[in-house]
């Protein structure tokens, strides 16, 4: 079963990588390689998911490459792969053959196998490289069109912020070693570390979750992602990157139970971005925009799930936002094609003229109004029995941002199903080729629904070993889907004129609270300020000084060779004069005739005599 896990993984990451490294010369295959790829690793993950395979390997001393598949990450696999071959194959048809097929499919097999290496991660470092790989195919994919400046910046913006959260994950790398209670930085050892080390551990993984999930304050970057192609915004919203930090607070909720502090902060840091990105979303009249901040919402549920440890919750949420999100944003795409906007006001009667997209639409929308029996609405009354086990408050701000839910959903459908006012006959219509991935994952998201049946959700407790989580009461799922079905019922009837607020505050969250322009005000702005001081102070003073320094030898050097080169040359030549004049007086007395020899030894003996005498 090794094979399988190994394969599992290698087969997307390989193939995407020999596709973006190809070129322009494997445009005209890429698209059914890249599908069949995809088909394949869904096969593979079906098998893992009933198998459970850990595979393992050497990677640096102490400290291995881990990789295995239990109940939350077959879950998982089978999620990502599913989702990933029916966004392929809807860019089939959205990614024309004019385009660079190659460097986008083989980009999105390498997004979609960094998110499977993630899920299935053991130990940290392998946990890790999966995360870098994920950010740095999200920057490429998020600016695959690079020539247009405003993506490329877009691009850099969701790179930045994530990574300047990703560090934070590396902090707890560093922590678990620190500790020793996490030798092998094994993922289910992380909660034994005790004392200042787990709570650094665990605001470190917390930090990381929450910027690439895109929770408060991080939520603006995801905003700036949308000027990707539809398939990326769709695959990265998901069940890709974005849920990659739920997906972690998940798998690691005795962390944050064992901190202490750890659940109550992300359990409400999702609860009010469910509820304030929610507010967002209805603000928006672009319909990609209304369903960017919609992901911020939705993830904020999985992430007061993972807070309040209501793991079957969280991960019933995840699953079924994944096809509800991936379908909305493939229709969104579709649409945009198609009749070239995405601004809302123009899109009235989109659903009436595309039958099968508007369908297909409304199932997803319905899904995360939370609308019964569809499946967000049954995850979501998990999840909140656990917030009201925790408490009141949290359940009551947490089913605030249920109710708002319904509120962007039927503002959305409104818009798409009324009449448009002025028909317009000349547009053309939608691709045949985009129909069989939105029908399919319009299936995958009704037979969702089956997940809120009692006996459905005890089976997924049971696989993910979290037989202890609460029930709803019958009164928890009649309150949430009677105030889901009426604030839909009243804005299908009344209209979005109801949800109009004063001008500032729709300005405001119109452009996602200004957080963007506050993390450059308070973070960037001050360490380029800084930056800048640093690079002054370089300039001004470690330059002068370095070029004073330098001014300095050189004089120094000019004087030694005036003076002192001087003074030493007149020794040495003295030297060399009073050892010629030595040499001239040693050789007078060397004629080579032996008597002169002897009589010299002669006279030196006697005068050594003579000395010897007188000193005695």
């Amino acid at each position: 079963m090794t094979a399988l896990l190994w394969a599992l993984v290698a087969l997307p990451l390989t193939v995407g990588t020999l596709l973006a490294v190809a070129g322009r010369q494997a445009d005209r295959y890429a698209p059914t390689v890249a599908v069949a790829t995809a088909v394949t690793a869904l096969g593979l993950a079906v098998a893992a998911a009933f198998e459970h395979p850990r595979a393992e390997a050497p990677l640096l001393e102490g400290l291995p490459a881990g990789l295995a598949v239990d109940g939350l990450s077959g879950l998982m696999v089978v999620t990502v792969t599913a989702v990933t071959a029916a966004v392929l194959l809807f860019g089939v048809a959205d990614i024309g053959p004019g385009e660079a097929r190659a460097r986008f499919f083989g980009l999105m097999l390498l997004f979609s196998g960094a998110m499977l290496t993630t899920v299935t991660a053991t130990t940290l470092p392998v946990l890790l490289m999966a995360w870098e790989v994920m950010g740095a195919t999200s920057w490429a994919l998020i600016g695959y069109w690079w020539r247009d400046p405003e993506r490329g910046n877009a691009a850099n913006t969701a790179f930045l912020t994530t990574r300047a959260a990703d560090l934070g994950l590396y902090l707890a790398a560093g922590a678990a070693l620190a500790s020793g209670q996490a030798g092998s930085l094994a993922l289910d050892e992380l909660p034994d570390a005790t004392g200042a080390w787990s709570a650094v551990i665990t605001a470190g993984v917390i930090a990381a979750a929450f910027g690439k999930s895109a929770q408060l304050p991080f939520s603006f970057w995801l905003s700036r992602a949308m000027q990707g192609p539809s398939p990326v915004s769709a695959l990265l919203h998901s069940a890709t990157m974005v849920v990659a930090g739920a997906y972690l607070l998940l798998r690691l909720e005795p962390l944050l139970a064992g901190s202490g502090w750890g659940g109550p902060v992300v359990a409400w840091t999702g609860a009010v971005t469910a509820v304030v990105l929610g507010l967002v979303a209805v603000a928006q009249s672009d319909l990609k925009q209304l369903l960017a901040a919609s992901t911020c919402a939705q993830i904020g549920f999985m992430v007061l799930a993972a807070g309040a440890g209501t793991v079957t919750g969280g991960t019933l949420q995840l699953i079924a936002h994944a096809a509800a999100k991936s379908l909305a944003f493939l229709v969104a795409g579709a649409w945009l094609t198609t009749l070239g906007t995405k601004a809302l006001p123009a899109l009235r009667g989109a659903a009436r003229r595309h039958r099968t997209a508007g369908i297909t639409f409304t199932v997803g929308a319905l899904a995360l109004a939370g609308v019964p029996p569809l499946s967000l609405w049954a995850a979501k009354d998990v999840l909140l029995a656990g917030a009201l086990e925790e408490s009141t408050a949290l359940y009551v701000v947490g089913l605030a941002g249920a109710v708002i839910s319904a509120v962007y959903s039927a503002k959305a459908l409104w818009f798409v199903w009324q009449p448009a006012p002025v028909p317009d006959d000349r547009e053309e219509p939608m691709p045949h080729a985009t129909r069989l991935p939105l029908v399919t994952l319009a299936v995958a998201c009704a037979a969702l629904t089956v997940t809120s049946f009692p006996p459905v959700r005890d089976a997924v407790e049971r696989v993910l070993g979290d037989e202890a989580q609460l029930s709803p009461y019958v009164w928890e799922f009649v309150l949430s889907g009677a105030l889901a079905v009426a604030v839909s019922a009243v804005i299908w009837i009344r209209g979005p004129q109801l949800l109009a607020l004063p001008g500032r505050l729709t300005a405001l969250a119109a452009e996602w609270l200004g957080l963007e322009t506050a993390a450059r005000t308070l973070l960037v702005r001050p360490v380029m300020r800084l930056a800048d001081a640093l690079a002054a102070f370089d300039d001004r003073v470690l330059d002068r000084a370095v070029e004073g320094g330098a001014r300095g030898s050189v004089r120094l050097a000019r004087w030694t060779d005036s003076q002192a080169e001087r003074l030493v040359d007149g020794a040495v030549e003295g030297v060399a004069d009073g050892a010629r004049a030595l040499g001239r007086l040693a050789r007078r007395p060397q004629t080579g005739q032996l008597h002169q020899y002897l009589a010299q030894a002669v006279a030196a003996f006697t005068v050594l005599a003579v000395v010897l005498v007188l000193v005695r």
